[in-house]
């Protein structure tokens, strides 16, 4: 199901990074097709380098193929998640689109400094920090915590060393093998 672009917000967040308008303005005309899965969005570059929505019957010249989860880590800044994207059509174009997607910064800021003013934008944005920052640093301490629980207290997990330890065994029983296989075979051979 093809749905209409979202291009006021991208226009916005364009028009707030004046170097992305200027990667996109040599594409001015071309028609890029964000795929995902049960939905499309097609966009063409204006000449200014902000987008449109694409004509109904437009055809694109670079499709953009990923899944929701894809297009998830992708606004996350998961670079990896760009290695599972499919791609087809004119590459300078999709290189353009790529930079522009993965380095475009959205300056919440400043858009909510115009509801609330500046002061308080300013401190809300600080104090949002500071939470996804204490977040981050319970999930990480948590997971830790976890794991040293479940190798050592209540060994669900194998340590590193037992985990080397094990590798060291097989390779020495597999040596084993192999020497007593060649006695085999010599006492059989005689």
């Amino acid at each position: 199901m093809r749905v209409p672009a979202f291009t006021g917000p991208v226009n916005h967040l364009l028009r707030a990074n004046s170097w992305a308008l200027e990667r996109l303005a040599p594409h001015a005309g071309r028609v890029a097709c964000f795929d995902n899965g049960p939905i499309s969005v097609m966009m063409m570059v204006a000449a200014n380098g902000e987008v449109t929505d694409a004509a109904q019957d437009a055809v694109p010249d670079v499709t953009i193929r990923m899944t929701p989860g894809i297009m998830l880590r992708i606004l996350a800044r998961d670079a990896m998640a760009w290695g599972e994207v499919k791609v087809e059509g004119d590459a300078e174009f999709v290189v353009a689109i790529h930079h522009v997607v993965s380095n475009i910064r959205w300056d919440f800021e400043e858009d909510l400094s115009r509801v609330v003013g500046d002061i308080a934008a300013h401190r809300m944005v600080t104090t949002g920090r500071k939470l996804d920052q204490w977040g981050r640093q319970s999930a990480d301490n948590l997971a830790r915590s976890f794991s040293e629980y479940w190798t050592e207290e209540q060994p669900l997990i194998a340590s590193k060393h037992e985990v080397e330890a094990f590798v060291r065994d097989v390779d020495v029983l597999r040596d084993d093998v192999a020497r007593l296989e060649k006695r085999v075979e010599g006492l059989e051979g005689r």
